[in-house]
């Protein structure tokens, strides 16, 4: 697959989003193994805009190695500076997962399948068990409802969260 074109402004943006990066992967005296090709994919998928550092003294391999990444992860080459590399990868030209049977789904629709129903949504209903007051009785189970601003204590008491407190300085914001 040919690399990805990217017009003048929007490389010369990524590359201000990219100085601050640090690399994330790096690529030895082996050079551009399968398992370097498989983690530059996985970084690509996490961040879209990552940054590579080549070690090896010719530049003539650091960019065909440069080229040969781009082509096969089907990236955009965005900057090329001594041994550091910088590719981006945006998530619309990743191809969409379906969600039908065989496929995987979106990282959007498996979180809302993780996420059980009603799990740290309010108000839900919680089931406590205090021990009783007694020593010798079985501790009991009460069931509670749990609202928005309250959380369970490690006890089994309820509390509500404490009033976010509000800066003397900025009250012209917090009062509209």
């Amino acid at each position: 697959m040919p690399a990805l074109k990217v017009s003048s402004d929007q490389r010369a943006e990524l590359r201000s989003q990219a100085h601050a990066l640090k690399p994330v992967v790096l690529v030895g005296a082996e050079g551009l193994t399968d398992a370097v090709l498989t983690e530059i994919k996985v970084h690509l998928k996490a961040h879209q805009l990552i940054k590579i550092r080549v070690f090896g003294d010719e530049r003539e391999e650091r960019l065909a190695i440069y080229e040969q990444i781009c082509d096969q992860l089907n990236a955009a080459p965005i900057q090329h500076i001594g041994k550091l590399l910088v590719i981006w990868k945006p998530e619309s030209t990743q191809p969409a997962a379906k969600t039908k049977r065989g496929a995987l789904p979106s990282a959007r629709e498996a979180a809302a399948e993780e996420a059980k129903p009603g799990k740290g949504r309010a108000p839900r209903v919680v089931k406590v068990v205090k021990p009783s007051e007694i020593p010798m009785r079985k501790p009991k189970a009460k069931a509670v409802v749990v609202r928005g601003n309250e959380r369970v204590t490690q006890g089994g008491n309820i509390k509500r969260a404490k009033k976010r407190q509000t800066s003397a300085k900025r009250q012209h914001q917090t009062s509209k």
